[in-house]
């Protein structure tokens, strides 16, 4: 009986190791293989010892810097990018841990992130006046960016970005999403060998019948301990966008998102949570950033939901063209 368990327990043994071989070879093969199909734009820049990946077009000055929210790539930008360089120089980048770039120092703040975006920009040669455009977690970073390099700004807009006092000030549950959407990334972060390099990740999102040609540069070690450090932390820069000020009487377009079409949050909140929600993140928070600047102004975005870049990219694209034609030339 012994013998017989032993056997039954070395096979069981085998055949783990051989799935297990399995799912990484499958998750190299496949992530080089998106890679090569669908390599992403841009080329590698020194930030400050590690490379982030810079992806800029177009000619003409001020330079637009597009700042992507939480969990988003470059990619975020494929639609508004193109329009932007038709009149001015529009670059985008994948912060440190995300996409093509390397691993970064951390913790993943507004701080470092805007320390290494002004870096990258240097290194790169890209020149002053900048227009930084900031979506969700991107407004803190560019407003902290703006706060440390005032007079490399001309104009900013925020797309439906987050505003420092929503923690106190949005319904209790939302922080109760919020705190399980963290536990939820530490794990995954926590487990990412398993996720990752095993190609379970690639595996749930087949099944599931999500995947796309950029999967690839999520479906990274690197990129799920970033997006986790910047969520661990975010209230650390959300105090220091408090503090960063400096916008005083610069352009500054506020672009608020009419639809609140967050399916974690239409589930997990009470109709009347979900309702006064969007009511204090439109009608109190939106309208405390546009009041950043004595030339601030708030423009309600018909049709889209928090991810303005995805879908309305014409409003992004008008309100930088706005900035642009009034900002001043690089010399």
């Amino acid at each position: 009986m012994v013998r017989w368990l032993r056997k039954i327990a070395l096979s069981v043994c085998v055949v783990v190791i051989l799935l297990a071989l399995a799912g990484a070879a499958y998750q190299a093969i496949e992530s080089r293989l998106d890679a090569r199909h669908f390599p992403e734009n841009g080329r590698l820049v020194d930030a400050g010892g590690y490379r982030l990946m810079l992806n800029c077009t177009g000619v003409g000055s001020p330079t637009v810097i597009l700042e992507a929210g939480w969990g988003d790539l470059s990619v975020e930008w494929r639609t508004v990018q193109p329009e932007i360089a038709k009149f001015s120089r529009v670059c985008s980048y994948d912060r440190a841990g995300y996409g093509g770039s390397d691993p970064g120092s951390g913790p993943r703040t507004s701080l470092q992130i805007a320390t290494e975006l002004h870096a990258l920009l240097k290194n790169a040669g890209e020149m002053p006046p900048y227009v930084l455009v900031g979506s969700s977690f991107g407004g803190y970073n560019t407003r902290v960016f703006n706060g440390r390099y005032p007079d490399e700004v001309a104009g900013i807009v925020l797309a439906d970005a987050t505003q420092e006092d929503q923690y106190e000030l949005l319904p209790k549950a939302w922080n109760a999403i919020s705190a399980a959407q963290l536990k939820h990334c530490e794990r995954l972060a926590k487990y990412s060998f398993f996720v990752v390099d095993l190609g379970i990740g690639r595996l749930m999102l087949r099944a599931q019948g999500v995947q796309g040609h950029d999967d690839y540069l999520i479906l990274q070690t690197k990129y799920l301990r970033a997006r986790t450090s910047e969520l661990r932390d975010i209230r650390i820069s959300a105090g220091q966008a408090r503090t960063a000020d400096h916008i005083s009487d610069k352009p500054l377009m506020v672009l608020t998102a009419t639809e609140n079409t967050d399916t974690l949050l239409s589930s997990g909140l009470s109709k009347h949570d979900f309702e006064e929600f969007q009511r204090i993140w439109a009608d109190d928070l939106q309208m405390r950033l546009a009041r950043l600047s004595t030339r601030g102004r708030r423009i309600m975005v018909p049709g889209s939901g928090h991810d303005i870049p995805s879908d309305r990219p014409e409003s992004i694209v008008n309100a930088v063209h706005e900035l642009c034609a009034a900002a001043p030339r690089a010399p």
